[in-house]
C-alpha cells in the first residue's frame, strides 16, 4: 500500500468511524444509482484529480468517474472537471474526503503557477520544501509541479541539507560540518548548508559544497553574498520571502528560493460537487423493514 492509498484509508476512516454515514444510510437505498459533476467555482490551476478519483474507487470499486481536464489545466469559473456514476451512496460518502484532497492539491499548484510566474524569464527556480501536511507529501510535491514550480529534497533521505541546529550540534562550525557531511554522507547525495551571514558564507567558500541556503537576509546582504560567491557555488535564498519579492531576487541573480509557503499557506480552491439520482424520475422509498412514519 502506497501513501495514497494510506492517506485514503485514513480519511475515510476518520469520516466514517465504527457506524459509517448514518446519514446516507438512513436516506439513500443502498441500491439507488446517482450521479455526479466536479466543477471549478474559481479560476486555479488543477492538480490532484487521480487522487480525487481514487478516493469514490476506494470506496466502490463500480463507480465510474469520466475525467474532462488534467492536472495542470488553468480551470475558469464553472469549468467541468470530472463526472461520475454510480451507487448514490457511494458518491455520497466519497464527495467530501475527495474534494478534501483536490481543493488543497489545486491550491499549491495555484500558488505555485503564481510564484513561477513571477520570475518567467529569468534562471531562478522556485522549489518548495518537506513543510506539508503529513501524509500528502507526494500529492503536495506534485501539485508544486503542476503549477510549474519545482521540488527541493523529498525528505531527510536524498539530499544532505545542513541547517544552523546542526551547525550548533557540531559546535558550532561551519567548516566542521560540512567536514563531517563529506566524510560520511553518500558520495552522489548533493551538500547544502544554511548560513545567515557572510562570515559564515566565506567559511564555506573556502570549504566547499554544492549550495549555500542564504538564510533570512534582505536583499542588499544577499546582493553581496552573490558578489562573494562569484558562481562558485548555487545559491539558495529562503525565510521572509514573498511572492511580491520574487523578481527583485531573480534580478540579484540567486540560484533557487525555496517557499514553504508553497506547501503550508496555500489556501483550498473552491471546487464543488454536485450530485443527484441518475433518473429524474427515480423515488427513494424507505429499505424493507423501515417501518412507515403516521401523519
Amino acid at each position: 500500500m502506497d501513501f495514497l492509498d494510506r492517506l485514503i484509508e485514513l480519511a475515510l476512516d476518520e469520516d466514517l468511524g465504527a457506524a459509517g454515514d448514518v446519514t446516507t444510510e438512513a436516506l439513500v437505498p443502498r441500491n439507488v444509482r446517482g450521479m455526479g459533476v466536479l466543477f471549478a467555482k474559481e479560476p486555479m490551476v488543477l492538480s490532484g484529480l487521480d487522487a480525487f478519483a481514487r478516493v469514490f474507487t476506494t470506496v466502490d470499486p463500480q463507480v465510474q468517474l469520466k475525467l474532462l481536464a488534467k492536472d495542470g489545466d488553468s480551470l475558469r469559473p464553472k469549468q467541468r472537471v470530472a463526472t461520475l456514476s454510480g451507487k448514490l451512496r457511494s458518491l455520497l460518502i466519497a464527495e467530501r474526503p475527495a474534494l478534501n484532497i483536490v481543493q488543497r492539491t489545486s491550491g499549491i499548484a495555484t500558488l505555485a503557477r503564481t510564484a513561477a510566474e513571477a520570475v518567467k524569464g529569468s534562471k531562478l527556480k522556485i522549489l518548495d520544501t518537506r513543510k506539508t501536511t503529513p501524509g500528502m507529501r507526494g500529492l503536495s510535491k506534485a501539485a508544486v509541479r503542476d503549477g510549474g514550480a519545482s521540488n527541493h529534497r523529498f525528505g531527510l533521505f536524498d539530499g544532505v541539507l545542513i541547517k544552523d541546529n546542526h551547525i550548533a550540534a557540531v559546535g558550532g562550525s561551519v567548516r566542521e560540518a560540512l567536514q563531517r557531511a563529506k566524510a560520511q554522507a553518500p558520495r552522489l547525495v548533493k551538500i547544502e548548508i544554511e548560513v545567515t551571514t557572510l562570515a559564515q558564507l566565506r567559511e564555506v567558500l573556502a570549504e566547499g559544497c554544492d549550495v549555500v541556503l542564504l538564510d533570512n537576509m534582505d536583499d542588499a546582504t544577499v546582493a553581496q553574498a552573490v558578489k562573494l560567491a562569484g558562481g562558485k557555488v548555487a545559491l539558495e535564498v529562503s525565510g521572509g520571502v514573498t511572492v511580491e519579492r520574487l523578481p527583485t531576487l531573480a534580478k540579484l541573480g540567486v540560484d533557487y528560493v525555496s517557499l514553504g509557503a508553497l506547501t503550508h499557506s496555500a489556501r483550498a480552491m473552491d471546487l464543488s460537487l454536485e450530485v443527484e439520482l441518475s433518473s429524474s424520475r427515480a423515488v427513494l422509498r424507505p429499505p424493507p423493514g423501515a417501518k412507515a412514519k403516521r401523519g
